[in-house]
């Protein structure tokens, strides 16, 4: 509904995305420390974009005739975006929180640098170390976990997108 409103969020998630993340993180030190804050909200800034703009295609596709549809029904404001429009444009947004979620598995891994934990300890230590076999022990469960997020998203999808619209 707001043009301008929009393509600023588009534009602000799109910079957030093209900084690199070793630097976001080293950005976010000073303010939030070292450990698990920083880490989350790296990964939260770096989540807005693919959710941000297949929300954004979702909603501007939507066939022009079934919103003036719903307009002469009656439907208006939060109304017409809960019934209409949000379940017509849910497969593309499921989409971006989908992408968004499996980005999140792989980049978490960098979490390590600073402190945070988690798979990507045995990759620093295993890189560091020139040993193949460590860096599998953090890799491996991490491309199993996104893995397990794609199917977590499918089986989400059958059941929260309506029938018609899958």
């Amino acid at each position: 509904r707001y043009q301008v409103l929009g393509q600023g969020v588009l534009l602000l998630s799109g910079v957030v995305q093209t900084i690199p993340s070793l630097a976001l993180l080293c950005f976010l030190i000073p303010v939030f420390g070292i450990g698990m804050a920083p880490s989350l909200i790296a990964l939260f800034l770096y989540g807005l974009l693919p959710i941000v703009q297949n929300t954004h295609v979702g909603l501007i596709s939507i066939d022009p005739k079934l919103i003036e549809v719903s307009k002469v029904l009656g439907l208006r404001g939060i109304r017409r975006l809960n019934r209409i429009e949000l379940p017509l444009a849910s497969r593309s947004i499921l989409g971006g929180i989908k992408t968004s979620a499996i980005i999140n598995v792989g980049t978490t891994t960098l979490a390590a640098l600073i402190g945070a934990g988690g798979y990507g300890v045995p990759i620093v230590t295993g890189l560091a170390l020139n040993d193949i076999p460590t860096v599998l022990e953090g890799a491996i469960p991490a491309a199993v976990m996104a893995l397990f997020v794609h199917v977590l998203f499918e089986g989400l999808g059958r059941w929260l997108i309506p029938k018609g619209l899958r």
